[in-house]
């Protein structure tokens, strides 16, 4: 037998699991559960733009994989580089007025999947979870 708290991270892992398949599965206008993400941290950012190493840091991901996300978002031109004009060696990642407005439009769709995960008999313990994660490390709120 494990723990407690062993099997709530292994429960967590289960979780993002099952929401990246129900997102993927729906193809929510093109976007992975990850790609959503990343678009919606940028919309609501100051200027709608993020240094790359922040956009890591606040996804949970390394540089390199927050690159790797980024590469075919920016082919498709919902996200594109900016470089800091007092520094040449930082660059920003900015949402796209078209990343804008396939977000706006995903954001329907991802709001209603996760409705679906989170069905209204979960909602009473919903705010108590979402603290929790927000305390280990989880930083939106």
């Amino acid at each position: 037998m494990i723990n407690s708290e062993l099997l709530f991270l292994i429960n967590i892992n289960k979780l993002q699991s099952v929401i990246a398949r129900k997102f993927d599965s729906l193809s929510v206008h093109g976007l992975g559960f990850n790609d959503f993400v990343i678009l919606y941290i940028l919309n609501t950012s100051s200027d709608s733009k993020m240094r790359r190493i922040d956009l890591a840091e606040k996804i949970g991901l390394t540089a390199s994989g927050v690159t790797r996300l980024l590469n075919p978002l920016e082919k498709i031109g919902l996200v594109s580089r900016e470089t800091n004009e007092r520094d040449a060696r930082v660059s920003y990642v900015v949402i796209t007025p078209s990343g804008k407005k396939v977000f706006e439009e995903a954001k329907v769709t991802a709001e209603n999947i996760a409705k679906e995960i989170l069905s209204s008999k979960k909602s009473k313990s919903l705010k108590t979870v979402s603290d929790l994660l927000f305390e280990l490390g989880g930083n939106i709120q």
